[in-house]
């Protein structure tokens, strides 16, 4: 008589299956891959925002080097700096911020936390810019939240969908 102790499969206790059948996607909930997904897709977009960001932040400082009369201040503002000095921060920062959406877009892991930090940086330097182009201030800060979002939702260790 030999007395036979299975061990049980810690899958089949997690996804409730007993037939010894495993779905992958059973070990996460239908809400939270729901929710991954949108992450995910939000990550590609964070990916093209970021590059589509760096390329106009890219131009506007051209405009700003080339012609410091190009914008004009809207009312008084407590952060006054030469259109100059804006154009070659939004020159600078444009290059960065395209190339870390060029690399999200390539899937180094490096570039979202890069991604994260640059944005942050982005949504600062724009709440400065609102005296010069308000409308695209604004646009920008929400744009750069919403990266900031789908950078930090989306998690690597997710099952493939």
């Amino acid at each position: 008589m030999s007395d036979q102790h299975e061990t049980p499969d810690p899958r089949e206790a997690r996804s409730g299956a007993s037939n010894g059948a495993h779905n992958g996607t059973a070990d996460v909930p239908a809400d939270d891959s729901a929710r991954q997904a949108w992450a995910t897709g939000g990550t590609v977009l964070a990916g093209v925002l970021l590059l589509l960001q760096g390329v106009f932040g890219f131009l506007q400082g051209i405009a700003g080097i080339a012609d410091n009369t190009v914008y004009e201040v809207i009312g008084d503002y407590a952060f006054k700096m030469s259109v100059t000095a804006w154009g070659w921060i939004h020159l600078f920062l444009g290059v960065l911020v395209a190339l870390t959406g060029w690399c999200i877009l390539t899937g180094q892991t490096w570039a979202k936390a890069t991604g994260v930090g640059l944005a942050a940086v982005s949504v600062i330097l724009n709440f400065m810019w609102l005296p010069y182009l308000p409308l695209w201030a604004i646009l920008n800060i929400a744009l750069g939240i919403f990266v900031i979002w789908a950078l930090c939702t989306e998690r690597s260790d997710a099952p493939a969908l």
